[in-house]
């Protein structure tokens, strides 16, 4: 790219969410995250559920900022007990390194460790995100992926420190 690129992070805020639900309603998007909600087009309930979420002070959430526009988040959850890594980038900025700045730049704001990254088998770009951000495979595991609607294999990977 010839363009300077300007990304920034920052706490995710209520009026965001409305750009961040716009992204999961790409089907070639939804199909590679494959652990969807049952209806990803169902705006009140992301938005109910994302609102919640924002008032966690277990999840840390920041939404990405590209040259001043919104082009997705990244957030770091507990599950079962586990720090988890979870991220998303609007598909029309996808193949241009802005998940794995993002990520990059997360990690060094994000002190939880070890923190675990889980990601559809067949879901290389994100694979190849956690590899270059240090994150190691350490096993599988299979889930039911609503976007699918079938059980799939996850790789779940892991980044000490």
């Amino acid at each position: 790219m010839d363009k300077k690129i300007d990304l920034k992070l920052r706490q995710t805020e209520t009026a965001d969410l409305e750009h961040l639900f716009e992204f999961q309603t790409d089907k070639e998007a939804g199909y590679l995250a494959a652990f969807m909600p049952k209806d990803p087009t169902d705006k009140p309930a992301y938005l109910s559920k994302y609102t919640r979420l924002l008032a966690d002070p277990t999840i840390n959430n920041q939404t990405i900022i590209l040259n001043g526009a919104i082009v997705g988040s990244v957030a770091k959850f507990v599950m079962h007990g586990d720090n988890e890594i979870t991220y998303w980038i609007d598909k029309s900025f996808w193949k241009q390194g802005i998940a794995t700045t993002a990520l990059q730049q997360f990690l060094s704001i994000e002190p939880s460790r070890p923190i675990f990254g889980r990601v559809a088998f067949d879901n290389f770009g994100s694979q190849r995100v956690l590899e270059k951000c240090g994150f190691i495979k350490v096993g599988s595991d299979v889930g039911f992926a609503n976007a699918r609607q079938a059980e799939i294999e996850e790789f779940i990977y892991k980044l000490e420190s």
